[in-house]
């Protein structure tokens, strides 16, 4: 059959609107392109016009520059076409982009709506309740557990009060006597101070020549200097 009635052509898509924007946008520089070339032909020519005097060769230059001057005009119609359609497909693709979004944007709250509500199928307020006041229960059990294992054995609780007044009062005897009572170890040992033989200490007076002193001291523990010997 295809032998006899060939095949069926595939179509190609059509194009997508950034396709038909990057299409114009060449044709658009190309035409800017010439533009500019015809803009310094014509500053060649208004530089040949400056320097050529009246006459038939003034009016070849200008009638060449007029030609050029309508090849420029009507560029730069095309261009201001060429500009007004991408101004359009921008402002479709801009709206074709914001419907995209729009869709994405519902599509996931739909899902993200059906997945909550699949979640709290499977959560009841109810049973919140009951939970949380199965856990005060226990916590309540756990402090009574808590309490009586920090009971103490052996301790009576019933403590007459005279009973403890007259042990803080035999406490604090103990205490003043114990700030009164000098300790042993500040206490001087007889055998190391003989053993030191430290001098006796100044009583404000003078002390005459003695064996264990030969020599007189003053009052301060210093020898006192004879009295010939100041004069």
């Amino acid at each position: 059959m295809r032998r006899v009635f060939g095949a069926k052509k595939n179509k190609d898509p059509p194009p997508s609107i950034q396709d038909a924007s990057d299409r114009i946008t060449k044709r658009g520089d190309g035409v800017d392109e010439k533009i500019q070339k015809l803009d310094a032909e014509l500053a060649r020519y208004r530089d040949q016009m400056k320097k050529t005097r009246p006459g038939p060769a003034m009016d070849a230059i200008k009638a060449r520059a007029m030609r050029v001057l309508k090849q420029k005009k009507m560029y730069m119609g095309q261009r201001d076409m060429i500009y007004n359609q991408t101004f359009n497909l921008d402002q479709v693709s801009f709206a074709s982009e914001g419907i995209k979004d729009a869709q994405q944007t519902m599509s996931a709250m739909k899902q993200a709506n059906k997945e909550l509500k699949g979640m709290m199928k499977t959560v009841n307020i109810s049973d919140v309740d009951s939970l949380q006041d199965e856990m005060m229960d226990l916590m309540d059990t756990s402090t009574e557990i808590q309490e009586s294992l920090g009971r103490s054995y052996s301790v009576p609780d019933d403590i007459d009060e005279e009973e403890l007044m007259g042990e803080l009062d035999a406490l604090e005897a103990d205490m003043e006597f114990e700030a009164d009572a000098v300790p042993s170890y500040l206490q001087p040992e007889p055998e190391v101070e003989s053993e030191l033989n430290l001098p006796a200490a100044p009583s404000g007076r003078q002390y005459p020549p003695s064996r264990t002193n030969p020599q007189a001291v003053d009052e301060f523990g210093f020898p006192t200097v004879p009295q010939a010997s100041l004069r």
